[in-house]
């Protein structure tokens, strides 16, 4: 199960959607903005089905499912059409049933032992969540030494904002990060497209500089 393709643009919108019907304006402004790539949270009743409308009508955009908490939402995002899985923590029956739906997943991790356990598991790109209450990037960094030979890279969200991004695109070990700043709940209620396309750009611009170096 290949999870490289979410991670090509070095950045996952993760997003709360509570109506089903703005989930493909969402979509297309995010794509205004230069980015591909949604994570729509099963925090929500409408997740499902906001991934199943993005799939159909903008296709151009990669959609996964995140906040996967039990095995049953597993198969609920497979069916809606996901194309990747983040989870929160690191859940053996989410696992299971992301291996057995062939859903490429972002299991979360925090601790060494959760590391290991998800490399036990077969999983090498790991959502470090939450990234800014555990450390931020001298966390990263520190994990980097005992497990930057494995092949783990890390996926950190939580807290992270476009003046912090640089910090984390800068460690090796980060092969993408994951946030929600450029499409706010509250942007998204109340249909403020074209900000959201504008912080979308500044931080597609950020990465571009980083990428530069």
């Amino acid at each position: 199960m290949n999870t490289e393709p979410y991670l090509k643009q070095r950045l996952i919108c993760v997003a709360v959607i509570d109506k089903v019907d703005d989930a493909v304006p969402l979509a297309e402004a995010l794509l205004a903005g230069g980015l591909n790539n949604i994570e729509v949270t099963f925090r929500t009743d409408s997740a499902a089905a906001a991934i199943a409308l993005i799939r159909k009508h903008v296709p151009q955009m990669a959609v996964g499912a995140g906040t996967l908490l039990h095995g049953d939402q597993v198969k609920q995002a497979v069916d809606a059409g996901a194309q990747f899985g983040v989870s929160p923590g690191l859940s053996e029956a989410v696992s299971i049933a992301a291996q057995k739906n062939w859903l490429p997943l972002f299991p979360g991790v925090v601790t060494p032992s959760e590391i290991m356990r998800a490399l036990e598991l077969g999983w090498k790109d790991l959502k470090f969540f939450p990234a800014e209450t555990f450390g931020g990037v001298n966390a990263l960094k520190a994990l980097a030494g005992p497990f930057g030979h494995t092949g783990v890279k890390f996926v950190p969200t939580g807290g992270i904002t476009v003046a912090t991004l640089p910090n984390y695109l800068a460690i090796p070990q980060v092969a993408a990060v994951g946030g929600s700043w450029m499409a706010d709940r509250k942007l998204v209620a109340d249909k403020n497209w074209a900000k959201i396309t504008a912080l979308t750009a500044e931080a597609m611009k950020v990465i571009s500089a980083a990428q530069a170096k």
